[in-house]
């Protein structure tokens, strides 16, 4: 950077300016068109969007891929699965986002677990001390096995899924399941929270050595889920 870089005709020059004209500069002719639609003109998806079970396949294994625990069941199993998934953890305790279908949690309920509904009252400090949650989602990505939540109904606050050490996240096969993050952005409310989930928290030191649970849940399990009678169900 040179002198002439701070200053102008008509006095100095900050950083900003400074680099929204390099960026100007470099876009050329670009810039004349401020505000019309750019080409776009790159590929949305490098999997075929028509097949379902293909895109079922393709997210389960980049779920696994990532360490999430992955299982498949009909919806007519889904509250006796997540009552399962919730004992063999030894949960005692599961955080109930606002708009959870109640009967999600009936089977768990029935073995003993406590149904703690947020209600705004649960703090960081009490979550911590919660052994699950339980949320929907909005989406699921399949090239990136990303599940990505908006705060909808039966998702709650950013801070349910963050806190809690284990998070059983339930997906709708195959209306809540895109192909790619292109093909997932129109599908999104940019105005809401979202939260993209790739796999448990995790983070690695300059030695390589992974620790998971640093900055949210250390165990995440994905139950994909589909309708009563869609179909064989791979087994979990």
């Amino acid at each position: 950077m040179t002198a002439s870089d701070h200053t102008r005709p008509d006095g100095p020059r900050n950083s900003r300016e400074l680099v929204l004209g390099r960026i100007r500069s470099a876009l050329g002719d670009t810039a004349e068109v401020a505000g019309q639609p750019l080409p776009r003109d790159y590929l949305t998806a490098h999997v075929p969007t028509d097949d379902p079970a293909a895109l079922l396949d393709l997210l389960h294994h980049n779920l696994a891929d990532y360490r999430a625990l992955v299982h498949r069941c009909r919806e007519d199993e889904l509250p006796r699965r997540i009552a399962g998934l919730l004992v063999e953890r030894g949960s005692r305790t599961v955080v109930v986002p606002s708009g959870l279908p109640p009967a999600w949690l009936t089977a768990a309920e029935a073995e003993g677990v406590e149904l703690l509904p947020d209600d705004g009252t649960l703090t960081a400090a009490r979550l911590d001390a919660v052994d699950s949650v339980v949320t929907g989602c909005a989406l699921a990505v399949a090239e990136t096995g990303t599940i990505v939540l908006d705060a909808g109904p039966g998702q709650g606050r950013r801070l349910l899924s963050l806190v809690p050490d284990h998070h059983v996240c339930v997906v709708r096969t195959p209306e809540q399941v895109v192909a790619s993050v292109p093909l997932a952005l129109p599908r999104l409310d940019p105005l809401r929270p979202q939260t993209w989930i790739s796999g448990p928290s995790a983070t690695s030191d300059i030695e390589l050595d992974r620790v998971e649970g640093v900055h949210g849940p250390r165990t995440l399990e994905v139950l994909l889920v589909t309708a009563a009678g869609a179909g064989t169900v791979t087994p979990a």
